[in-house]
């Protein structure tokens, strides 16, 4: 077995690190740019007098940053070469997606968002792989672009983890669907012209099926944002919507009539395993931010890093990085050799763990640095309040345990290949 990462990778993360240098530091110290990452960041990026929305000016920075890396030809690495991709692989957005968040906060790539110079568009990607040909020329180049996008309705005010439950329904009238129901926590929407509802249009609660995805025009009659929920890491576009007799075509159906949770559990495979390489880099950078701190910081006429008690904590952590590194690019390389569904229950293992590591290394590296690091002059806060959410969101770890738990006492299956360990 060679455990080598691909030459072309590797020397991809130097190059990355060449443009991040000459393009992307010098715009996030332009014109008081900073003030998005130093201890003033949450409320600059927050519009206060709009409800808590994005300050604009922080989203004009951001669409700057990623127009400059698709000039650049690194915004799209991921995406198929016929839209202006590099057929990026898993295990190569895995590696990206680390090596990105262990620089630590900066316009390199803000976790918060979801934003980074080498773009994780789930949406275009979607796309591809279930739009109908209709869908697919009207939507792929403004994906690709940037120019527009959707939202991804869901989660519901009583069911969350619990999708197949879901209380919104879609009935079908004549050449169109009625939409009725209630979606919470749309990322997103504060921007998005379409919304990606899920709805029930068969079936009974608790069916696989018979679930259909809809893209929902966001200015339809019957559609609104009642409120965008703050929370532990604001600005905030998680809306609250309603949907009353919300009329769409049948053109609208996204991914096939009733196989909507398809759509969803690809999405969920994809992204969980980057957002796990996300969390164990951001992980890293708290860890070694601590180890350097404790190299400098003497109190008692001694460096803390002679301490044990200092020493011992970090190196539990480190070793954990380095186990989970070697999982998640074993995983997302498994991924790229047998699909996407062929590594579920690895993905789930990854990710639940990434996002605790995260925090509790988050909580150290704040343990470690003492008062300053209780401080926002400090990015720990910031890193620990963005990736807790992670630990609910896009399944919550406990679902996710529950995945595993399936996989290994029989109750779920997944496919591998014949002499594949699962």
């Amino acid at each position: 077995m060679d455990f080598e990462l691909p030459e072309d990778l590797a020397s991809y993360l130097s190059e990355l690190d060449d443009f991040i240098e000459r393009e992307i530091r010098p715009l996030e110290r332009e014109n008081d740019n900073i003030r998005f990452f130093d201890h003033r960041r949450e409320d600059a990026r927050t519009d206060w007098d709009r409800g808590g929305l994005p300050n604009a000016g922080w989203e004009r920075l951001l669409r700057e940053a990623r127009r400059r890396a698709d000039a650049a030809g690194h915004y799209r690495y991921p995406f198929p070469k016929e839209y202006g991709g590099a057929d990026g692989t898993n295990l190569g957005m895995a590696v990206i997606r680390e090596h990105l968040a262990s620089k630590g906060l900066g316009l390199h790539c803000d976790l918060q968002n979801e934003h980074a110079i080498v773009g994780n568009n789930v949406g275009l990607m979607l796309m591809i792989l279930y739009g109908t040909e209709q869908q697919k020329a009207e939507w792929i180049d403004d994906l690709a672009e940037g120019r527009r996008g959707f939202a991804f309705g869901i989660t519901e005010p009583a069911h969350g983890s619990d999708a197949t439950h879901m209380e919104t329904t879609a009935v079908r009238n004549g050449d169109s669907w009625v939409i009725n129901g209630e979606k919470t926590f749309n990322t997103g929407m504060h921007a998005a012209q379409y919304d990606l509802v899920f709805a029930r249009t068969s079936g009974e609660a608790g069916d696989g099926r018979g679930i259909t995805a809809f893209l929902t025009p966001t200015d339809s009659p019957g559609f609104k944002v009642e409120e965008f929920l703050w929370t532990f890491n604001m600005p905030t576009d998680h809306a609250h919507v309603s949907l009353t007799n919300v009329r769409v075509p049948d053109s609208a159906i996204f991914g096939g009539e009733g196989r909507g949770l398809q759509i969803v559990q690809h999405f969920f495979n994809e992204n969980r395993i980057r957002q796990a390489a996300s969390s164990l880099g951001a992980a890293q950078f708290c860890i070694n931010e601590s180890v350097e701190y404790a190299k400098e910081r003497a109190p008692f006429g001694k460096p803390l890093a002679t301490n044990q008690g200092i020493q011992f904590p970090l190196v539990e952590l480190q070793t954990q990085c380095d186990m989970l590194r070697t999982f998640i690019q074993r995983t997302a390389w498994m991924m790229d050799k047998y699909g996407a569904f062929s590594q579920s229950q690895q993905v789930s293992m990854c990710n639940y763990w990434a996002n605790r590591l995260c925090c509790e290394a988050a909580d150290r590296a704040m343990q470690v640095h003492g008062g300053l690091g209780y401080s926002r002059h400090k990015p720990f806060e910031h890193i620990y309040r963005h990736h807790r959410r992670y630990r609910i969101t896009e399944g919550a770890e406990e679902i996710q345990m529950r995945r595993v738990a399936g996989y290994m006492f029989g109750f779920m299956k997944q496919s591998a290949p014949k002499g594949v360990s699962g």
